[in-house]
């Protein structure tokens, strides 16, 4: 036996995928626990109609989907077969839906999956049921199919147990053991088992089984109804289980699966039926599998009329099992995976689906094994993302059931979130409605993407309106602010942005270690630095400006980097960080007319020697003590003015009245977004995460390579001199050929990379779009097209930036 010991809690598709691939990594003293029998235990994987599609917006999900595709091939049972690999067919029986297939073979094609758009006349062809008078097209994904979630199940028991793992069968958990803040074991209906690792795969029964950790999971088991005729007459005969792809009527809330001369029939349109998991009965208590609830027909009508139209043949066939099965859905449709903030040793692997449970599982694997993954970006999944408002049980009740509603939607990419909102609003909030604000939220914040106030300045200025799916969500004031932000100054509302203090006798020594650049420097510096993971992969990236010898504050991307701040945190009690966001709020005053705005407000000197680019200073502005720093990502002159949020109306106000008779204006993230692009700036999580390294993605610059050490130096020192990809930069002259992000990249016929971030640059008149490509296509003057839906759109590599190379405005 090897390895630390380990109890997995819960024997379904993802526990046993878990134990399969973690033993396999050398760790065999592990044990997996289960309230109901092996290898159907009673949850959601014993019910699941087992459909594998790849098709997703996140690389990170396509991937998880594409491994356990590739693993469940390679299993079998005794001869049987783990997975059939039928196919899959997503139909479009409106031309809304045509385009959407198109965007989403887009995406499969950025991911690397084989996939094509087919005729109405071939979907037939592949799934003779289909009424040809009904459909418009469809998309083929050659390598979807169908998992046997339960033969998985067995084969990865089968497999983690000849290494040595140990499966207990009807053990009940009843607490997850602790001491000093670490796990100890766990403790079921039939004694204790101690552990120094405890990995809670309990699927829909998670939350409760969390909670035995302190910890609150934002997941809500929702039913769906899963139905099977009788025999098709049309199937008679067919002795294969399966021989038609997995069907998808996405435009009716719909899937279909074969089962030999039945059909089974998937449904996803009826009323939200969500339920807690101290609700669901134990395995015992049911009367079946306690993940089966008993079936709504009436909410299941509408689903079998639409069957009855796309399929006609089955109006000669009944339904003739059917239920509401239980599957867990999470606050942004995403897993969550990763450690407890405060208790070590215990973590998660929830709301994962067959559809990714095999690649979950190695990917959790990897992450426990080896410390971090090195095969999937996780930053998207990590259970440690969430702001403490989106753990609110009200909260997320409400996302959980608005996305088992829109699960097969057609969303836009900045299609707003729906209720509660609003829930986070800075201090200038009243100001920015007044000025007929149209608001995204980011993270619960409301963030004003332009000004209605601002329409009177579209006039006369050339304002390229985009393509119809680019324009949603958007306005001609998007332009028309971003120009008058390079010609006067704006105001932007950054409070969003997450802040955290680092303070204590021991925080500079502390983030010397975190970060890639010099931090520990004279005070008022501010540094643009990067957070490595030990892989060398970019976890994130941060501006750290020293306030006094002990007292440090960083600009951070979010939750995770908190996080991982406290992770590291020195057991002696030297260092503390606190996240300062809610407390606080900043302005970015940015223009070239910024100083003629802010230097009257105050004593201070902010002259060009007075307050140097990337220094940070105290200040009044007004009466309003302000921290200033001397920074811009639009690439203007200006600073980021934080305050404390009692403090934020005022020093709104202080600043709108001497910017107005300048000319001044508040401008939105559509304008900040488009002028930071023109600038090159990156956006982490977008442009660069996990799997990237700074040389790969431009930010090479932000690594001290002579520093003694950091986290991550090692092996970024190795990945320096192997630099295969490179985060570039395109540019695109058809002015309304405006992409939206994640499309492929052609080089002739060959797809090559996948767009980012992209806007049009309303400074430089073209449409810009960054993107993953080969080194060798990387090269300024390259052509190459970008995959928009069905059309090719024309690109060339650019130098960068685009704008302002020799950052005179920046620094003047």
């Amino acid at each position: 036996m090897a390895g630390p010991r380990v109890v997995i809690i819960g024997a379904g598709v993802v526990g046993a995928a878990l134990a399969d691939e973690i033993s396999a990594r050398g760790w065999t003293e592990v044990t997996v626990v289960d309230q109901g029998p092996l290898p159907a235990t009673g949850g959601s994987s014993s019910h699941a109609p087992g459909l594998v599609f790849q098709a997703n917006s996140s690389k990170t999900m396509t991937e998880l989907a594409r491994y356990t595709v590739e693993k469940f091939c390679s299993l079998d049972v005794d001869g049987q077969p783990c997975f059939l690999q039928v196919g899959g067919l997503e139909v479009a029986t409106t031309p809304e839906r045509v385009t959407e297939l198109h965007r989403r073979q887009g995406w499969l094609t950025s991911w690397g999956v084989e996939s094509r758009i087919v005729t109405a006349d071939e979907c037939v062809d592949m799934h003779p049921l289909v009424n040809r008078d009904r459909v418009l097209a469809g998309l083929h994904i050659p390598t979807d199919g169908l998992a046997k979630a339960v033969l998985a199940v067995e084969a990865q028991i089968r497999r983690a147990t000849e290494r040595g793992v140990t499966f207990l069968a009807r053990h009940e958990v009843l607490d997850v053991l602790q001491a000093d803040g670490e796990v100890t074991g766990v403790r079921t209906d039939q004694g204790d088992l101690q552990a120094d690792i405890v990995v809670c795969c309990a699927g829909i029964w998670g939350p409760r089984i969390a909670r035995m950790a302190g910890m609150n999971l934002p997941l809500t088991p929702l039913a769906h109804q899963l139905a099977w005729t009788g025999p098709v007459p049309a199937l008679a005969g067919q002795t294969e289980e399966a021989v038609r792809p997995i069907l998808r009527h996405q435009d009716a809330d719909l899937y279909y699966r074969d089962r030999h001369d039945t059909l089974g029939i998937g449904y996803y349109g009826h009323r939200p039926m969500p339920i807690t998991a101290d609700e669901i009965l134990s395995v015992d208590e049911a009367d079946g599998m306690p993940s089966v609830l008993k079936f709504t027909e009436d909410d299941f009508a509408d689903a079998w009329t639409e069957t009855q139209s796309l399929l006609p043949a089955t109006r000669e066939a009944k339904i003739e099992e059917a239920i509401n099965g239980l599957f867990s859905f999470t606050t942004d449709g995403l897993p969550l995976l990763g450690e407890s903030p405060d208790v070590k040793g215990f973590w998660v692997a929830e709301a994962v689906w067959v559809t990714h449970s095999a690649g979950v599982g190695r990917a959790v694997a990897e992450w426990l094994v080896d410390g971090h993954c090195s095969s999937f970006d996780l930053h998207e999944c990590d259970v440690n993302r969430f702001e403490p408002h989106q753990l609110a049980p009200e909260y997320v009740l409400a996302r959980d059931c608005r996305n088992f509603v829109e699960v097969y939607d057609i969303l836009h990419p900045l299609q707003p979130s729906g209720d509660p909102r609003p829930l986070r609003t800075s201090p200038f909030y009243a100001r920015q409605q007044e000025l007929g604000a149209f608001f995204q939220e980011a993270n619960g914040w409301e963030r004003p993407h332009w000004y209605e106030a601002n329409a009177g300045l579209v006039e006369g200025r050339s304002i390229v309106t985009p393509n119809d799916w680019a324009a949603r969500y958007w306005s001609p004031i998007v332009g028309a602010e971003a120009q008058a932000t390079r010609e006067t100054v704006a105001m932007y509302d950054m409070t969003a942005l997450k802040r955290l203090e680092v303070s204590g006798r021991g925080a500079a020594g502390f983030l010397e270690r975190l970060c890639t650049g010099k931090v520990a420097k004279s005070v008022g510096s501010v540094t643009y630095t990067l957070l490595l993971d030990h892989d060398g992969g970019i976890r994130s990236d941060i501006t750290v400006a020293r306030l006094a010898p002990d007292l440090f504050q960083v600009g951070a991307n979010g939750n995770l980097d908190l996080d991982w701040f406290t992770r590291h945190l020195p057991a002696d009690g030297t260092v503390q960080v606190r996240d300062i966001t809610p407390g606080t709020c900043c302005i970015g005053l940015w223009g070239p007319l910024a100083r003629d705005v802010l230097q009257p407000l105050t004593d201070e000197d902010f002259s060009a020697a007075g307050l140097k680019y990337f220094r940070a200073k105290r200040a009044h502005i007004g009466s309003v003590p302000v921290t200033a720093m001397r920074l811009s990502y639009v690439g203007e002159l200006g600073w980021e003015l934080y305050t404390t949020a009692d403090q934020g109306l005022k020093l709104w106000d202080t600043l709108w009245r001497a910017a107005r008779p300048l000319g001044g204006i508040a401008a939105g993230r559509g304008a900040f977004n488009s002028l930071r692009l023109e600038k090159g700036y990156r956006s982490f999580g977008t442009d660069m995460t996990y799997e990237h390294d700074p040389y790969e993605a431009g930010v090479g610059f932000a690594v001290k390579a002579d520093k003694e050490d950091f986290v991550g130096k090692a092996a970024l020192e190795r990945r320096r001199a192997d630099v295969r990809r490179r985060l570039t930069c395109l540019t695109i002259e058809d002015p309304r050929a405006v992409v939206m992000g994640k499309e492929p990249v052609y080089d002739g016929q060959r797809a090559v990379g996948h767009v980012t971030s992209a806007a049009f640059g309303h400074t430089i008149g073209k449409g810009i779009a960054y993107a993953w490509l080969p080194a060798e296509l990387a090269v300024a003057g390259r052509a190459l097209h970008i995959g928009y839906f069905d059309q090719r759109v024309e690109a060339v590599v650019a130098e960068e930036p685009l704008f302002d190379p020799a950052m005179s405005r920046l620094r003047g």
